[in-house]
């Protein structure tokens, strides 16, 4: 009898051990690294991505895309979002506005996204508005437009400066330089749009003239045109507002023109690929736009620095190269501002929670710079955050 209490306690013992490894086994697992993994029992977080991967603004999105990628990987090897898995779907709107609303809808409604990162382009990016706002989910843009946030969609965020910064501070610098007379030429996009519209409301201010307003699509391969049209028009610079390939044409053609006066521009051709575009045309470009071209503009040692020098060296081991653009910066931002707010959360958390968490971003330090939301402003920068920029030697340069 004392021997069959023996068995009887022994096997409870067993039991117990037993149950307590499959309890821990249910836990974090840890990784080779020695950090922790998402437990497999717990659904991931669903994020949604829609970019212009093909299509004319492939040169941005294409970067935009890789950023995502090699950030989900970083996040999901230290433990993902509060122990659960992030998982960001990814879609190409082609650069178009219509693909945009479908890929949106797709995100909202089969994959049950509660945030979406997107679009690349501003066209794409209001576009899919209606969508957003039927779904109550927050949407982080990665598109440079003053539309994109003012008026103000309360759901709607955005990562690049905006056209109400960097029109601001290019004006200045044209009346500082004794230009004068503005030669307008602009891209039929929802960022090309934006420029044309906002940049001749504030020139008088600026004691600056519009002398002619030119458009060109983004398809187009020749402007001699409108050039043409410009240049008899007596403008003393050419202002250019546009993101696409085709605005490298833009200053071949005032070249074959002998058209001589200053080219400036938006930050929508803050890319390599427009300088490499445009050839030998591109030298002496200028414009504005964030310091992550130059990480030494942010500060050595500074936070800005230090996380722009790990993201450059982070990229170019995972894609052989860096990042040839600012955009690269913009999705990097994008994603962060949604998973930082996430964290903040608890483990589990609304759609309408993650948007009034994003809003309450204050100070935070970003590749575009340091971002503070708030019920009124949802871009969160100021012009403190950019630097001018020239074209030297075949790649753009720190203004001196």
């Amino acid at each position: 009898m004392v021997a069959s209490r023996r068995y009887v306690t022994l096997a409870f013992v067993l039991i117990a051990v037993l149950a307590l490894t499959l309890v821990a086994g249910c836990g974090s697992d840890t990784n080779d690294d020695g950090g922790t993994t998402p437990a497999e029992n717990k659904e991931p977080i669903k994020v949604g991505a829609v970019l212009a991967i093909t299509g004319p603004q492939s040169a941005l999105g294409e970067p935009e895309r890789n950023v995502i990628d090699m950030e989900v990987k970083r996040i999901n090897d230290a433990g993902g979002i509060n122990g659960r898995e992030l998982q960001v779907i990814i879609e190409d709107d082609a650069s178009d506005v219509d693909q945009a609303v479908t890929a949106t809808t797709r995100l909202i409604e089969q994959e049950q996204v509660v945030a979406i990162i997107g679009s690349t382009g501003t066209g794409q990016t209001m576009q899919m508005r209606g969508e957003i706002d039927k779904a109550k989910i927050p949407q982080v843009s990665l598109a440079g437009a003053l539309v994109v946030t003012d008026p103000l969609d309360s759901l709607v965020f955005q990562t690049p400066w905006s056209n109400a910064l960097v029109a601001p501070a290019t004006l200045a610098y044209l009346k500082e330089k004794g230009l004068t007379k503005v030669g307008l030429i602009s891209e039929d996009t929802g960022f090309g749009k934006d420029g044309r519209k906002l940049v001749p409301e504030l020139a008088p201010g600026y004691g600056l003239t519009i002398v002619g307003d030119e458009v060109f699509k983004p398809t187009d391969t020749d402007m001699t045109a409108q050039l043409t049209v410009l240049k008899g028009k007596g403008a003393d610079v050419i202002l250019m507002w546009s993101s696409t390939a085709a605005s490298a044409i833009v200053p071949k053609n005032m070249a074959q023109l002998k058209m001589t006066m200053p080219l400036v521009g938006s930050h929508g051709i803050a890319s390599q690929a427009f300088v490499t575009g445009a050839g030998t045309a591109a030298e002496g470009i200028t414009m504005f736009a964030g310091k992550i071209l130059a990480p030494e503009a942010y500060g050595v040692d500074s936070e800005g620095y230090k996380l722009a020098t790990d993201f450059i060296t982070r990229y170019t081991e995972a894609y052989g190269e860096a990042p040839s653009n600012t955009f690269a910066g913009h999705a990097y931002d994008g994603l962060y501002l949604v998973v930082e707010a996430m964290k903040r959360l608890p483990e589990t958390f609304t759609a309408a929670e993650l948007r009034d968490e994003i809003e309450k971003t204050s100070g935070w330090q970003g590749i575009g710079g340091v971002f503070t939301f708030s019920p009124t402003d949802h871009n969160g920068m100021t012009e403190s955050d950019l630097v001018r920029y020239v074209v030297e030697g075949g790649k753009w340069a720190l203004a001196k």
